[in-house]
């Protein structure tokens, strides 16, 4: 089947149930991989699912248990925040300096045994942005396969788009408290006692950022970085990134604003 008639496929079912479905047979018609996910970003909401293939077991762990906290780390989500042009991209293009060495990728990602990831980011308007994912878990796509899936991007960001943009969201609120709840988290991991700049530290480490990264986007020193990371960990009582990944997302699923949205 040529792409004419893929893209065919994709248009009829623009504005139907079949849409995603459509969209994802005719993506493995152009190359194989095995699992396909959808996710719909509004803010820092809980994302939305749109569209998954997961098997039950793999669906657990990329759907509900990323639904829970690990997303706000992951570098898809940060993507969808403005940090990344819409397009197709690499998860090892976006991501951190450090970040198969970050706990994020230890102590959640691993855990999917993925060879390579790779995600178009499409705005669909100025609330909801999606990543569409295509993920292996034997070999890394080549670089003809990432040519010809560039050339498919017109296609995909159109139909989406169309797709998808009446689509009713209510997550905006969402988005607020959760932001609200990552706020609160961060004051509530040791009590409260991280400066602002401390603060800062804990979210580029838990990203995955070196202390060579970090100090270039605080304009301090690397050694400043480590440092702060030397006093957050003295102050929380703590010896790993292991124990400060596990004191946020500790925090993060056990935080609920004192005050709620009006």
């Amino acid at each position: 089947m040529d792409w004419l008639e893929q893209a065919g496929r994709i248009i009829e079912g623009i504005g139907t149930e079949s849409f995603p479905v459509a969209l994802a047979q005719s993506l493995r018609q152009s190359l194989a991989y095995e699992f396909t996910v959808i996710f719909g970003y509004v803010g820092h909401a809980r994302p939305l699912d749109l569209y998954d293939d997961f098997p039950p077991d793999r669906h657990v762990l990329h759907v509900e248990e990323y639904q829970e906290g690990p997303y706000l780390l992951d570098p898809f989500f940060l993507a969808s925040l403005g940090e990344r042009q819409p397009g197709v991209w690499r998860l090892r293009e976006i991501a951190p300096d450090r970040f198969y060495q970050g706990e994020y990728y230890r102590n959640y990602y691993a855990q999917t045994g993925l060879a390579e990831e790779i995600g178009f980011l499409i705005n669909i308007n100025r609330k909801l942005n999606i990543v569409i994912s295509l993920m292996r878990t034997e070999k890394r796509f080549s670089s003809a396969e990432m040519r010809n899936l560039k050339k498919l991007w017109p296609v995909i960001d159109a139909a989406c788009r169309k797709n998808w943009q009446g689509l009713a969201l209510d997550e905006t609120r969402d988005s607020a408290k959760m932001e609200q709840r990552i706020e609160y988290a961060f004051n509530s991991i040791g009590e409260g006692v991280l400066t602002p700049r401390e603060r800062e530290v804990v979210e580029l480490t838990l990203r995955g950022h070196s202390a060579d990264a970090i100090g270039k986007m605080l304009s301090i020193s690397p050694g400043t970085v480590r440092i702060h990371r030397k006093n957050i960990y003295s102050k929380l009582r703590i010896s790993s990134q292991g124990e400060l990944f596990s004191e946020f997302i500790t925090a993060i699923l056990g935080s609920s604003a004192p005050a709620p949205l009006s």
